[in-house]
């Protein structure tokens, strides 16, 4: 359960701030409290430098002249009392011997100090160089923790008279470091507490949206397309916020279109294979007539191809969009092919008696693109506009070039989209009385494989109508070299 926990994000997050921060306080502890004990101990050794200094002049002025020696000693008592000191003084000259001052008040205290004897160190100091030394463990007092200063006595004129050990009672400086250890101590608990706020409740925001967008997921994978995450913040988890609910509004648009689309080609199924199998049955049982089947043979036959159409156009539209088809790249006249494909269509145009109009604003549009996708998408565009075409009507075909792009509007006289139908002429099944064929004629299929091809070929496609004015069809391809704009020639009619 432990191991679990840990695994979570919050928890990684936890422990990793807390860590480091822990590390810095301890780093920072450390470093203030080393910082503090230098200064203690750089103040009193600099305190005993200067204190040396006055009392080589006592002693160099004072103690060595025999009458002014009992005033010399006062005068050192008292510094030794000012801190809680002991002075011991070893000298050359046999006549004055070794002689030892100290601070009578703190007899005892310094007793085992001054039991020690020191000649050695004295006739080292004397024999060296001069310089002074200060240590905090050459000597011991009992439990007392000393500072010791030894040096030599020197005269006015340099001539080294002898050594002196001047010993103080640092026990106060110890408890002054140990005051201040024990602040940074409080210091760094009352960090580390605040520490662990501040920590846990920036680690809980940053990962509450995920906590959320994962709550959200699981809700998704139960078929809860309504989820979505709350969004507080405007940095990169709100971001990702923002893309999953723009990525759940579209999941749930496709579901909605999934489901219509189901029920949709359910429905364009069902309805003729009922239709057929009602006429075969009445035709296997005698009630329709022997001379009246072949009537009903026709309709059962057009139903056939119909439904093979609409399986065709599925079956197309799926490869375009699961990208199993790969555009084949190629430049080509599109003036050209728009002659040959309206051609196709002579028979049904003869037969509405359509005007065709080419309008071309150059003689030759070379575009690139994939010629049998677009050949596709005018055939689709044509055949839609004839079917809504009255007897007598006009067909337009335009191309004029823009730029880099020809852009191709294929336009009749019919009677036009409603602008509420008009956003929906691209959707699957979207046909009929509600768009821009006649009911029952076509699979509703057509112009959704036209907008996929021409997204596919990276372009637009849109459709521009008004009531009793007809329906515009634009798309755009991409020029395969700049065209020039010539003179337009007249138009040609067929």
């Amino acid at each position: 359960m432990g191991k679990k926990s840990f695994n979570t994000l919050f928890s990684r997050m936890l422990s990793t701030y807390l860590a480091i921060i822990l590390l810095i306080i301890f780093l920072l502890g450390i470093t203030i409290s080393g910082m503090f004990k230098s200064q203690y101990m750089t103040e009193n050794e600099n305190e005993l430098r200067r204190e040396a200094a006055e009392i080589n002049r006592v002693i160099v002025t004072q103690y060595v002249d025999a009458e002014k020696r009992a005033v010399a000693k006062d005068t050192l008592r008292t510094t030794m009392r000012k801190y809680d000191a002991m002075l011991q003084l070893y000298f050359i000259d046999s006549a004055f011997g070794k002689v030892i001052l100290r601070d009578e008040l703190n007899e005892a205290k310094w007793d085992p100090l001054c039991d020690a004897d020191l000649s050695a160190d004295a006739s080292a100091i004397i024999m060296g160089n001069g310089e002074i030394e200060i240590s905090s463990d050459r000597f011991t007092s009992g439990n007392i923790p000393i500072m010791t200063l030894s040096r030599q006595i020197t005269t006015t004129e340099g001539e080294v008279i002898g050594a002196m050990f001047f010993h103080t009672d640092v026990s106060r400086t110890n408890d002054s470091i140990r005051k201040v250890y024990l602040d940074v101590l409080l210091s760094a608990c009352i960090a580390v507490i605040l520490a662990i706020l501040a920590v846990t409740y920036i680690t809980s925001r940053m990962t509450k949206p995920i906590v959320d967008m994962n709550n959200a997921i699981n809700r998704f994978s139960r078929g809860e397309y309504e989820a979505r995450v709350n969004i507080t913040s405007h940095d990169e988890v709100g971001q990702l916020g923002q893309s999953f609910n723009e990525m759940a509004n579209e999941i749930n648009a496709l579901e909605q279109s999934r489901r219509s689309f189901v029920a949709n080609v359910s429905h364009e199924l069902r309805s003729p294979l009922t239709s057929m199998r009602g006429f075969l049955e009445a035709m296997q049982d005698g009630t329709i007539a022997s001379e009246d089947q072949p009537k009903y043979l026709d309709i059962v036959i057009n139903e056939c191809k119909r439904m093979t159409g609409m399986v065709n156009d599925l079956l197309d539209l799926a490869r375009i969009e699961s990208g199993q088809y790969e555009l084949k790249l190629e430049p080509f006249d599109l003036n050209e092919l728009v002659i040959r494909t309206v051609l196709t269509f002579e028979a049904r145009i003869n037969a509405k008696h359509i005007d065709v109009n080419m309008d071309f604003d150059a003689e030759h549009t070379t575009v690139e693109a994939d010629q049998s996708q677009i050949a596709q998408v005018i055939r689709n565009l044509v055949d839609n506009a004839i079917k809504f075409s009255p007897d007598g009507g006009a067909l337009t075909m335009r191309i004029v070039t823009d730029k880099k792009l020809a852009i191709m509007s294929v336009i009749d006289q019919g009677e036009g989209i409603s602008p509420d139908d008009l956003p929906y002429v691209f959707d699957r099944f979207y046909k009929a009385e509600k768009a821009h064929t006649p009911s029952g004629s076509s699979s509703g299929l057509g112009l959704s494989i036209v907008k996929r091809i021409i997204e596919q070929h990276g372009q637009t496609i849109k459709a521009e109508s008004q009531l009793g004015k007809g329906a515009t069809f634009t798309f755009t391809l991409k020029l395969y070299e700049q065209q020039g704009r010539p003179k337009a020639n007249p138009a040609q009619r067929r």
